[in-house]
C-alpha cells in the first residue's frame, strides 16, 4: 500500500553521544530513532540535563554522534565532515539558539544578511529578504541597530530572521524562550505558529509547557531517550517497536 504522508525531511536512527568531562562519562543521548516529516512542528520537552540539546545540535550537525546515521531529505550524512555540515546549516537547516548567538559588532541588518550572502546569494536579493523578514518580525527600524541595543524579545527575532533569511526546509530551535520573559515567549510562540501555518518544518527544544502547546506533536525526552510522544491534535503516532526509542512518525 502506497504511503501518501509527507516526505521525512529529517531522519536519524540509533543516535549515541556521551559527554566526557572531568567526572564519570554522561550518556547524553541513548540510542534515539527520530522521523521528522515535512510541514510538521514538533517539540521537545523534558527536564533539565535531559540531553535534549545535545540530540538537537546531532540534528543540526553541530557535534557528531559516537553512534547512529541521520538522513536529510533521504540522503545519508554519514560521510559529511564540518565543511559541508557548514553548507546545510546555511541552506537546509536553519537554527536559532537560546541566547541567540548574534555577531555583536554586526548591526541587525548584518547579522541577517550575512547567511545569505554566504549562501550565494547577491546583496541585493539578501537585502530585500532581510527588509521583508524584519518587517514582518516588527523590527523595521531597527536594521541600523547592535544586538547590545535591543531587548532579549528583539535579539531572538533578529535570530529568528537569520534562520529564515534562507528559506531552510528545516527549523531547529534551542530553548528559543529561554533566556525570555513572558512577553519574550509569547512572542516567539506566534512567530513559529505563524511559520508553522505557513509549512515550515519546525523541532523545537523547550522545557516550557507553553511553548510546546504551540507544536502539532510532542516528544517526551528523559535520560537520553524518547520516552513518549503525542499528537497535541487529538491524533495517535504509530505503535513504537519494544523498547523506550522508536521511529516516531506523523499520521495523517
Amino acid at each position: 500500500m502506497s504511503d501518501d504522508r509527507p516526505a521525512p525531511v529529517l531522519r536519524a536512527e540509533g543516535l549515541m553521544k556521551t559527554h566526557h568531562g572531568e567526572g564519570a562519562p554522561a550518556r547524553a543521548v541513548r540510542g534515539v530513532d527520530l522521523c521528522v516529516r515535512q510541514g510538521e512542528f514538533v517539540a521537545i520537552t523534558g527536564p533539565s540535563g535531559a540531553g535534549k540539546s545535545t540530540l538537537l545540535h546531532l540534528l543540526g550537525g553541530l557535534q557528531r554522534p559516537d553512534a547512529g546515521s541521520i538522513w536529510l531529505d533521504g540522503e545519508s550524512t554519514d560521510t559529511y565532515g564540518e565543511a559541508r555540515w557548514a553548507v546545510e546549516r546555511r541552506k537546509r537547516i536553519g537554527i536559532v539558539f537560546q541566547f541567540f548567538n548574534l555577531v555583536s559588532n554586526l548591526s541587525v541588518a548584518d547579522n541577517v544578511e550575512l547567511p545569505a550572502l554566504l549562501a550565494g546569494t547577491s546583496p541585493k536579493q539578501a537585502r530585500t529578504e532581510r527588509e521583508a523578514l524584519l518587517a514582518e518580525l516588527g523590527l523595521t527600524g531597527k536594521e541600523r541597530s547592535m544586538p547590545g541595543e535591543l531587548s532579549g524579545g528583539e535579539q531572538q527575532r533578529v535570530a529568528l530572521a537569520r534562520a529564515l533569511v534562507n528559506h531552510p526546509p528545516l527549523l531547529l530551535a534551542d530553548e528559543p524562550a529561554g533566556s525570555l520573559d513572558s512577553k519574550g515567549t509569547r512572542e516567539v510562540m506566534r512567530l513559529l505558529s505563524r511559520f508553522h501555518q505557513r509549512g515550515q518544518t519546525i523541532v523545537l527544544v523547550t522545557h516550557d509547557a507553553r511553548l510546546a502547546s504551540a507544536a502539532d506533536r510532542v516528544i517526551s525526552f528523559f535520560d537520553g531517550r524518547i520516552a513518549d510522544d503525542a499528537e497535541l491534535d487529538g491524533g495517535t503516532t504509530p505503535p513504537r517497536r519494544s523498547g523506550i526509542s522508536g521511529v516516531l512518525e506523523l499520521k495523517d
